[in-house]
């Protein structure tokens, strides 16, 4: 009865995994205008910038840490070799005042 139970378990967690285990978002995907849309509307997402590399995209800064400012991000579209889609957060060098 264990056994079995273990069993169901197991099979249960693995389709729950795959269920998770989805393509990311991509901005290869979209048109430029689709993709700064998707960022404006959402204020702060993680996508998929082509490839396997992907970036937190925001739309201000109030979506950083302390300490941190932002910088634009021009990211690959269907249509747009390096379209605006939003920022990326950086931290300011040490020895900024």
């Amino acid at each position: 009865m264990i056994r079995t139970i273990t069993i169901g378990a197991i099979a249960l967690l693995a389709c729950a995994s795959a269920a998770t285990a989805q393509k990311r978002l991509s901005t290869t995907d979209m048109t430029c205008a689709g993709a700064a849309g998707f960022v404006a509307s959402h204020g702060a997402v993680v996508i998929g910038t082509g490839g396997d590399t992907y970036e937190r995209v925001v739309t201000g800064q109030g979506f950083c840490n302390k300490g941190e400012d932002t910088k634009p991000l021009f990211a690959p579209t269907r249509d747009n070799r390096a379209c605006f889609v939003g920022y990326y957060c950086f931290e300011f060098p040490r020895d900024r005042p």
